[in-house]
């Protein structure tokens, strides 16, 4: 048979195939070029920028672990300004639609990111990381209640006109319940899951192997929570779902895609291998065409549960 069609379209943006990266764990694009063929991907997410330069947490600040790994990186990033103006022209001149990440600690921090991206051509959308605390409500992260997860999202629909993605977190105790709030405040996709809260202690010193004591887990050993969230998620919403978290193989892909999401991202696949990326895309070219599926679309959602 042919090649088989990988396009998938999320919301009005249009992909030449399913497989993105996932924020934070692949730079601003250029730091993978010389592994892999930028080209090549779906999209790009960039690593999470905020309004002003953020240094992060102090290391030591990433410990493997058991199927995956803890990162209290904190964020750190160059800041809007530096994104806008030395990170972009390069970025503009590939052809996959590259997708900012934006975080904040006030409602209005997200608006105005939202606001200075609005009128950068090169970025095609904006992927809302509602996982921070927020720190006019005492800490309360947005992504935790689904009324001020509302409120983020309806601030940055009102500033911007491209296509908006929200990035849910896991640690929260019915996600369909801030997806659906999502939704109905205008967010075009929804992408998930982000880290699951975890922390490692070393018994020599007896202290937290972080040094923020508490980081994000990541990697195959949060894959069973990412796609029963993302398959119970399909279920109740509309809009496309972006499925992240663990997906180190074609196969994991695949799975996401069964499921009920249209795209995939990866993440910490990138730190084991730096072509991880074009390899999964490959895979799940390969197994189509085993399989006899001429349109990776035909694929989307059909898990047999009954």
């Amino acid at each position: 048979m042919n090649i088989p069609d990988l396009r998938v379209d999320i919301g009005g943006l249009n992909l030449e195939n399913p497989v993105m990266t996932a924020s934070g764990t692949f730079g601003y694009a250029r730091e993978f070029e010389s592994y892999i063929d930028l080209n090549r991907l779906g999209g790009i997410i960039v690593k999470g920028l905020s309004l002003l330069p953020a240094k992060g947490n102090p290391p030591p600040r990433i410990v493997e672990t058991a199927c995956g790994m803890l990162n209290a990186i904190g964020l750190e990033n160059v800041g809007i300004d530096a994104f806008l103006r030395d990170k972009l022209p390069f970025l503009a001149r590939l052809r996959p639609p590259v997708i900012a990440n934006i975080y904040g600690k006030t409602v209005d921090e997200y608006a105005q990111l939202a606001g200075r991206l609005e009128s950068a051509d090169a970025v095609k959308g904006i992927e809302v990381n509602i996982s921070c605390p927020n720190v006019k409500q005492g800490g309360v992260v947005f992504g935790s209640d689904p009324r001020i997860a509302a409120e983020v999202v309806r601030a940055v629909r009102r500033k911007t006109t491209k296509h908006l993605m929200v990035k849910l977190s896991p640690n929260v105790t019915d996600i369909t319940v801030i997806a659906q709030a999502a939704e109905d405040a205008g967010a075009d996709s929804l992408s998930l899951i982000n880290t699951i809260t975890g922390m490692a202690v070393d018994l020599a010193t007896r202290r937290p192997k972080l040094a923020n004591i508490t980081g994000g887990l990541s990697g195959p050993a949060i894959k069973p929570i990412a796609l029963r969230m993302v398959w119970q998620t399909a279920r109740v919403v509309k809009i496309p779902i972006i499925g992240v978290g663990g997906i180190m193989t074609a196969m994991d892909a695949l799975a996401f895609l069964m499921v009920g999401a249209t795209a995939v991202q990866i993440g910490t696949a990138n730190f084991v291998s730096p072509t991880s990326t074009v390899e999964i895309i490959d895979g799940i070219t390969a197994w189509l065409r085993q399989e006899g599926i001429d349109d990776v679309k035909k694929l989307i959602g059909t898990l047999k549960t009954d």
